[in-house]
């Protein structure tokens, strides 16, 4: 079954200490071509990233991008207030007022006016550090890549379904053309031979009337009208473009070559058909590949 170049998917995760999501879009291209937008501390890991899309994606001008967050408040449960801390600075401050005889608010004013009269408290160097992004193991996410990776292949895979399914009914068509061509060619083969007869009388009267040579010449042309061939070949290439299109592995490429085997005797049946009705026939042919090489440039 055929499969899309055009694809996306995306997977998320988020836990009491970070939040990340993996978001990967892929585009029709000849090649294989990536950009990734990865955190600082996942640099390192560009080149098995790389790796593993290339080999899975094989072809396709990809997107991928890792956004990996942590929560402000990370390691704190309850109030955002430090109740210690603050209470422990309105003592001292009250304790000032009293000395002073100053109001509290003057105090708390004073304080604010004069640069280093208020300190920060130390840190609580009992408590556990927050921890930094480096302490999320690449082994951790890495499932989150792959998550999103399938869901680009299932969306590729639903988008190849109905790629499927409009490009062979191309190619049924230009089947059911290249009949009308083999039902039509014996009538045009006899009003071929009609015109070598009715001019036949006129010729072999000259006087300068070379049989040998003559017979020579219709049995040239008569080869030259001839679409035996081509006609087998086109209905075998016809035959080999559908059994391709539903391997399993991907076929864009191969499918493309089948198709110029296609054009190539379409073509050659046109410039030999020397008849009116089976032109018509010749181009509603073409009409159909163009639409069959338009849709093959999506296809892995």
């Amino acid at each position: 079954m055929l499969q899309s170049m055009t694809g996306y998917g995306i997977a998320t995760r988020e836990t009491d200490h970070y939040a990340a999501t993996v978001e990967i879009k892929s585009l029709n291209s000849k090649s294989f071509d990536l950009t990734l937008r990865l955190p600082r501390f996942l640099q390192d890991k560009e080149l098995e990233i790389r790796n593993l899309l290339a080999k899975s994606l094989v072809r396709g001008k990809v997107n991928l991008s890792l956004d990996f967050t942590r929560p402000r408040a990370t390691g704190m449960s309850g109030s955002i207030v430090n109740e210690a801390a603050l209470t422990a600075a309105c003592q001292e401050l009250q304790a000032l007022s009293l000395r002073t005889g100053l109001s509290f608010d003057q105090v708390t004013a004073v304080a604010h006016a004069l640069p280093g009269a208020l300190r920060l408290p130390a840190a609580d160097t009992t408590a556990a550090a927050e921890p930094l992004e480096t302490e999320t193991s690449w082994d951790e996410l890495l499932p989150l890549l792959h998550e999103a990776l399938e869901r680009l292949h299932e969306f590729r895979r639903a988008e190849g379904r109905a790629l499927t399914t409009e490009i062979l009914g191309y190619v049924e068509h230009i089947s059911r053309l290249l009949a009308e061509v083999e039902r039509h060619d014996p009538s045009r083969v006899a009003q071929v031979r009609q015109r070598l007869q009715s001019h036949l009388a006129d010729i072999s009267a000259n006087e300068h009337f070379n049989s040998i040579r003559f017979e020579q010449e219709i049995l040239h042309y008569i080869e030259k009208l001839d679409i035996a061939e081509e006609k087998v070949r086109l209905g075998n290439h016809l035959r080999y473009f559908i059994e391709t299109a539903h391997l399993p592995e991907p076929t864009g490429k191969k499918l493309a070559f089948i198709s110029q085997e296609i054009g190539r005797e379409i073509n050659t049946i046109g410039s030999k058909a020397n008849d009116s009705t089976m032109q018509h026939l010749v181009v509603s042919m073409k009409e159909e590949l163009e639409k069959i090489k338009e849709q093959i440039n999506n296809i892995l």
